[in-house]
Order: structure tokens, then sequence, then C-alpha cells
């Protein structure tokens, strides 16, 4: 099987994977080398009229829902392009940043139009990978032959557009989806080029079998991730506590720069305070997070750790040592974070069971049953007028309570006047409901609010569209 790689980026209509939607696609599938395969793929997608865009991110994009109607296709005629032409075997899907946000976009927009929400990244030899962790590691371990930027803070930033910027990369518009795309696969050039053997070894780490394999041989490794601050260029040296009692295949891991002892003093319930981010706490945030198998983490054996490194990223080794002695020495601290996480998942449980989630956002409430997957290819296979009986069978409630809404976002013209009800049941709901506090009222007043900023000619046009849009979405609360 030939392995290709495949860029892609999104832009959406906000950052919530749940409730917003994606607004653009773009990508390019290259050789294993990073030459182009064939022509870049471009596409807008329509907006329905049960959503209303995030102002900032269409103050960002550029991109207002007119512009996807006008220009674009349906969810369901996207992704039938996606899965016969892109999703190809062998394909290594990989953005920058594409695990955290991209890839949690395309999950959903599968799971509401009937597909499969994770074989696209797994079957036929498929897999994922992203940039942005690794630029994090070679930044903090190989930095040679590359410029790394600051923000306007001046602390050390890998912002995609920072990156292309400060090593003249072609980037010439940020947040346009293709450009990204083509700036990202410009960086992943010279990542390779410059630092070959970082990225080819992050490359083959990829997947969740080879994390676990390195995880059961190394307790002690270096990491890089978000988490950790800029000014240890978002690298730690920690260690494995264990498997994560919530997460399947994941594990608890120390940031070892922390000496563990006032820690391993706290009760769970102190644990648990300590463990919640609060930006304006002058005590130390309990200094561990959880390491998931399947989100290619960027890790590496403490060999890679030379003296170098280790002073530029403020690495005290011997202090390290210390504090790994003594998180071997203490058999209760395990026990503790476990009953710790318990108290943490009530807590979580209790907001979930208070906020109101619409049926599209429930992906995770469950794995789909074989029986109802089956009937997938039938559902997206059927004319139009015949959604609402092939679906019928369904078994999920939330695929069940999914379908009209399936047929009346891809296929509304051919509701009959029961499903337009429902439908427009459905918007009245979502947009209205809460009167004084429902979304379109709170949408109105973050534009009116927007507007009295200092705004170029632009902004105010885009501002005015947005406006126009939801008036032209508006439900009639009496039917």
């Amino acid at each position: 099987m030939t392995e290709t790689f495949f860029f892609y980026d999104l832009e959406t209509s906000g950052f919530s994977a749940r409730e917003d939607r994606i607004m653009q696609f773009a990508g390019q599938r290259t050789d294993m080398n990073l030459k182009p395969i064939g022509e870049p793929i471009n596409y807008f997608i329509t907006m329905t009229s049960d959503r209303i865009p995030g102002v900032d991110a269409v103050l960002l994009t550029g991109i207002t829902p007119q512009k996807t109607v006008e220009e674009g296709i349906s969810e369901a005629e996207f992704i039938k392009i996606f899965d016969s032409e892109i999703s190809k075997p062998g394909t290594i899907f990989l953005g920058f940043n594409s695990i955290r946000f991209d890839d949690e976009f395309m999950r959903f927009l599968f799971f509401r139009n009937f597909y499969d929400s994770y074989e696209w990244q797994w079957k036929d030899g498929k897999s994922r990978w992203d940039l942005l962790d690794l630029s994090r590691m070679t930044r903090a371990l190989r930095p040679e032959g590359i410029k790394w930027p600051v923000d306007d803070n001046g602390k050390p930033a890998n912002r995609l557009e920072l990156l292309s910027k400060a090593n003249n990369l072609d980037h010439h518009s940020a947040h346009d989806a293709l450009s990204d795309v083509m700036a990202t696969i410009a960086l992943a050039d010279l990542l390779r080029t410059k630092q070959q053997k970082l990225f080819d070894y992050l490359l083959n780490l990829r997947t969740k079998k080879q994390v676990q394999d390195f995880l059961s041989k190394n307790k002690m490794f270096v990491y890089s991730s978000g988490k950790y601050p800029s000014e240890s260029e978002k690298t730690a040296v920690v260690l494995n506590l264990g498997p994560h009692p919530d997460n399947l295949g994941g594990v608890l891991v120390y940031d070892l720069r922390y000496d563990p002892y006032e820690f391993t003093k706290l009760t769970p319930k102190e644990l648990a305070e300590r463990w919640r981010y609060s930006k304006d706490s002058e005590l130390i945030r309990l200094p561990i997070k959880s390491l998931q198998p399947n989100r290619c983490p960027a890790i590496a054996p403490m060999s890679v750790l030379d003296k170098d490194s280790a002073k530029r990223l403020n690495l005290d080794l011997t202090q390290i040592d210390r504090n790994h002695k003594k998180l071997l020495e203490d058999k209760e601290f395990f026990s503790k974070l476990e009953q710790m996480l318990e108290l943490v998942n009530k807590e979580r449980e209790e907001k979930f069971k208070s906020t109101p989630t619409v049926v599209d956002a429930k992906l995770y409430d469950g794995f789909i049953s074989d029986t109802d997957k089956k009937l997938f290819p039938k559902i997206r296979e059927s004319a139009p007028e015949e959604i609402t009986r092939s679906t019928q069978s369904l078994k999920d409630s939330r695929l069940k309570t999914m379908a009209p809404l399936y047929k009346a976002r891809n296929y509304q013209k051919y509701l009959d006047d029961h499903e337009r009800e429902v439908w427009e049941k459905y918007r009245t709901e979502y947009l209205l409901g809460g009167q004084s506090e429902s979304r379109m009222v709170q949408y109105m007043k973050y534009i009116e609010a927007k507007k009295q900023e200092s705004l170029n000619k632009d902004q105010k046009y885009l501002l005015d569209e947005l406006v126009l849009w939801a008036e032209s979405i508006m439900p009639d609360p009496l039917g």
C-alpha cells in the first residue's frame, strides 16, 4: 500500500466542534517527500438556517454565511466527495493543530450525516498526524536551522502565521483554509529539511500502538505539549504514573520540575482543587496531565535531552532525579489521584446534566451499534423522498432524532408538511429558546456591542452581513 500525506485545514463558524460548523475545507495530497499529487481541493460548505456563526470567527476569516450559500455545497454532498476522492487507503491526514481542532469538527460532521466518525482515520491503513507538536519539540530540542518567533509580549510562539513569516514561507492569507494548507506543507518541508531525524522519528511514532510500546519501555521521558509553559518551550521531563483510571489506554504523567512533596501530602479533595485551572490562584497547579496515545503525542526518550537543551529549557536534571525518586517512594499517591478523579468526574457529570445539549452534539454519549451502522449506507444513498422511510429502523435515539434534521439541512425542498413543521419547531427552539437569553438575542446583542468598537470598512461590512443573515433565518415563534 502506498502511503501519502493529505494536508488539510478548516475554517469554521466558531470554536466548538459540537455546536459550530465547517464553512471551508481545503486540502492537498502529497507524496512522502512532500511533493504535490494532483490539484488542491477547496470547498465552501453551506451554512444551514438553524445556525448562526460566531461573530469573532467571521471577523477572523472573512467568510460569511451568505458566501457559503452562494458558493458552497451541502454537508451531504461534501462528505460523498471526501469519502470517494479524499479518504484513500494509506492516507496520513495531518495539519497544524488538526488533532485537537480540525479532526474534532470532522468527527461531528460525520456523526450528523450518518457516517462512522472514526474509520476515516484508521481503516485501510489510514492514520493521522499533527505538525504543531512536532514544531514544539523541534523548537525545544533541535532548534538549529529554523527561525523561531515570539509573540507581541516577547514570549515564544508557535502559531503557523508567525512561523511562516519568520522563515519567509509563502502564507499570503492567514485564516484562509487553502493558504493555511500550503503554508503547512512549506513548514513541514522546512522541519524535514533542517531536522529530518526528529521529523521521521515522530512520524513513525504516530499510531496508538507505537505510543503504547514507547510508554511500556520508558517510564521517564521528554514530552512537548501545549499544556506546558512557553518559558520551557512547551516541554517537560515527565514520569508515567500509570494508567488513567477513566481513559482506556491513556496514562497520567507528572511534570518532574516540581517537587512532589506538597502534593503527596494533600487529600483527594485538596488535589482536586489544585487540579482545576485558575489563572488567579497563587498556588502551583497540580503538575499532572493525561497523555492519550491516540493523539500523536510528541514524546522522546531521555537520551535526546543533551546538556545544551536542558540548559535552554531551564531543566535541572539533578532536581528532576530527586523528584523522580520521591514519587517512587510514595506508594499511596496514585490511589489518591484515582479518588481525586472520581470527585472531578462527579462534578463534571452534574454540570453536563444541568447544561442542555442538542442531539447532534452527543457523539461521545456512547458508541453506535453495528446494527445501526449497517443502515448508514442505505440512508445516505436513498433518494431524498425516501430518507424518512430508510431511517425508520434506526435504534439509537440520537440517530432517530437527527434523521429529520439531516433531511432538512441537506434536502430541504423535499420536506413534506409534517417534516417542515418539525424542522421549524426545532429551529425556533434552538435559536429563540430561552427568550431574552436565547442564542439569537445574545447574538444580536454581541453584534451591536462589536459595532461600538473601532472597526475598518471590511469589519463593518461583515457585521452588517451577519445581521442580514440573522434576519433571513429568524423563525416565526407564532408558526
